[in-house]
């Protein structure tokens, strides 16, 4: 009876995810018209003259592009002057501290009210409901979910206004109801990764957890100190585990070590898209990992072609005017007071009906050293064949090129820690780098007779390297990452540097 009455619920919610299916142009305009609306009497309204705009081809000539840096004057204006009306036309009380990876100061990507509840809670009530509609038999409600939080800890800065990071932002401004199956908050939010840590594991081994919430690389560490720590398969401390709800990082690199840690056949890995900046994707089968884009979440989304990233003026795509198979960085304007917001991710679709897609890496996370152009995606694939081929796992990684220099080519250098190592180190460079040329024609063509990018150079580091790295730095757990790609060598040559002086 009770299933029956969760499934009718989540069954309305679905409603709402099948409207936007049908009708994606006609609920993206009707976005657009909300925020022009709401945005017309802000200081940047009236700055690009909102009023004005009609269509979205006034939007597109009327608001520039904004990267982050363009954004800053008008967030200074609400966090240091505290001034209102800036950027949205209700107060800004927090801000989601969204670190560069490779800077060491923060981005503070404003987030309303509004933003929560239309936007983050909306589509995590809709992924849901997605998850549901696939799966008939879920029971995942009946249990208690197992939440990664954030690792910044909640800070105020003066008249009710605070940062933290997103997942800390969510959890905190949670309904009530919500809060209830989840991780306590008093645990979630401890800003010690290590006291964090041996606080989940106290609980989650007490009780009856039927899903997980989080990024792979940190629920990973807790789930093998809960392992080694009780020393019982994790299948028999919750025998009602049913999913894991994942993003933040590609969970491909991880995903062997999970079922190799969580060994039950019909456990569900649903990947969501889910940034301080907004929630964009949730995937919409079993059968495949490809995201579908919501829609209907407060986001206008416009889309940037590869040849225009570098542009000062980039033209952009709506909706209507992209393709299959193209690669495009996204471009948003949200309830939250971002206004044609270049957010650094890049994404393939993969159907237009409805509208499905994959990441595809970032804008500034790539290796384009010697005309390459290696995104993510493409080092993902080779990376995941090398390891089937050499029996191999990996935890962490990044890469990052090597320059010509009196006695070398330039060539690719991969710094890996492996869960678990190759049998043989030179098949899986082997692999990885024939992969790479067969996902990416380009790369293929620079390796041609080693004239100007030789064979990748891999490093296998100790285990527990990155946390250590990571915890030196003061970026250890919640949602900091390690940048997979980087076309400079800063990353790789402090990680190095540490290694060197350990």
């Amino acid at each position: 009876m009770i299933t029956r009455l969760v499934h009718r619920y989540l069954d309305h919610g679905y409603r709402e995810v099948d409207r936007f299916i049908n009708r994606p142009f006609e609920t993206q305009s009707k976005v657009l018209d909300y925020l022009l609306r709401n945005g017309e009497h802000t200081f940047i309204g009236q700055e690009y003259d909102f009023v004005s705009i009609k269509t979205k081809d006034d939007f597109r000539k009327k608001v520039p592009v904004f990267h982050y840096e363009d954004l800053r004057p008008y967030l200074d204006k609400i966090i240091i002057d505290k001034q209102n009306n800036i950027l949205w036309n209700k107060p800004v009380n927090w801000f989601a501290m969204s670190s560069g990876t490779t800077e060491d100061k923060s981005k503070y990507i404003p987030v309303t009210r509004e933003s929560l509840t239309k936007g983050h809670y909306k589509c995590g009530e809709q992924m849901l409901s997605i998850y549901a509609q696939a799966n008939r038999d879920a029971k995942f409600f009946f249990g208690k979910t197992l939440v990664m939080g954030g690792s910044k800890q909640i800070n105020n800065i003066g008249d009710s206004v605070f940062t933290g990071d997103i997942s800390a932002i969510l959890i905190r401004n949670l309904y009530f109801w919500a809060k209830m199956s989840r991780t306590p908050e008093h645990i979630s939010l401890l800003p010690d990764w290590e006291i964090k840590l041996q606080a989940l594991t106290d609980y989650a081994i007490k009780h009856d957890i039927r899903a997980f919430m989080g990024v792979p690389s940190w629920l990973l560490v807790l789930l093998k100190k809960i392992k080694a720590d009780t020393g019982r398969e994790l299948t028999d401390i919750w025998p009602n585990l049913e999913v894991f709800f994942h993003g933040g990082v590609s969970f491909t690199p991880f995903e062997e070590q999970y079922k190799k840690l969580i060994q039950k056949p019909d456990m569900y890995y649903w990947e969501t898209y889910n940034a301080s900046e907004g929630f964009f994707g949730v995937q919409f089968s079993n059968d495949s990992k490809d995201l579908l884009l919501m829609l209907d979440n407060s986001i206008y989304y416009e889309f940037v072609p590869m040849n225009e990233w570098d542009s000062q003026n980039p033209h952009t795509l709506t909706l209507e005017e992209v393709e299959v198979g193209q690669n495009y960085a996204i471009l948003i304007s949200t309830n939250g007071g971002l206004w044609r917001y270049m957010i650094g991710d890049t994404i393939e679709f993969t159907s237009t009906n409805p509208y499905l897609f994959r990441i595809t890496g970032r804008t500034k996370n790539f290796i384009n050293a010697f005309g390459e152009e290696i995104i993510i995606d493409n080092a993902e694939k080779a990376l995941a064949e090398a390891c089937k081929e050499t029996n191999a796992q990996i935890a962490e990684y990044t890469a990052a090129p090597v320059y010509f220099g009196d006695e070398n080519t330039g060539a690719h250098e991969w710094l890996i820690e492996f869960a678990e190592e190759p049998n043989n180190l030179h098949a899986f460079i082997q692999v990885l780098d024939e992969t790479l040329k067969k996902v990416n024609s380009d790369y293929e063509a620079k390796r041609s007779y080693n004239l100007s990018l030789g064979t990748p150079i891999v490093k296998s580091l100790p285990k527990g390297t990155f946390n250590e790295w990571l915890k030196f730095i003061g970026k250890l757990g919640g949602q900091n990452k390690v940048p997979r790609l980087s076309n400079n060598r800063e990353y790789i040559d402090k990680l190095l540097a540490f290694i060197d002086n350990k």
